[in-house]
């Protein structure tokens, strides 16, 4: 089973979604998980919902900060913060390492409608990363 760590700043959006997807879509064979370079106090309630349109719960889900010794079990770790974040992990260890840029839904500003669909687009962009992702790797 491939091993995949999907990485942004609180983990409380982007890779929530991204590890959401990964589990649906990979289903048996990837190991997915997310974390983030803090660990923030919930999942953002809008990723919440825009998941659940999807048809993907992520709602018992809780932010993690990254776990070093899971870290290093990993074979591929995905960043998806819209700028390479410099606090993100660089071991030397030999996995590969991919970065996916997604604008933070969470910082968009402006309607309760606008945000939604600030992070409508945020999930349907994660989605294509991920199809395209698996189907690349794992031949989905």
């Amino acid at each position: 089973m491939l091993k995949m760590m999907f990485i942004c700043a609180g983990n409380t959006c982007r890779s929530q979604m991204a590890e959401g997807f990964a589990r649906h879509y990979g289903r048996g064979l990837i190991e997915a998980h997310s974390a983030g370079v803090s660990e923030e106090g919930s999942v953002h309630p809008l990723a919440v919902k825009v998941m659940l349109e999807a048809g993907i719960d992520i709602s018992a889900r809780k932010p993690r900060k990254i776990d070093p010794d899971l870290f290093e079990q990993m074979d591929i770790v995905i960043t998806l913060c819209s700028d390479r974040n410099p606090n993100c992990p660089a071991r030397g260890r030999n996995l590969r390492r991919l970065h996916m840029p997604v604008e933070d839904p969470a910082r968009f500003e402006g309607t309760v409608d606008e945000k939604l669909a600030a992070f409508r687009s945020a999930r349907d962009d994660i989605e294509g990363k991920i199809n395209s992702l698996l189907s690349e790797i794992m031949g989905l």
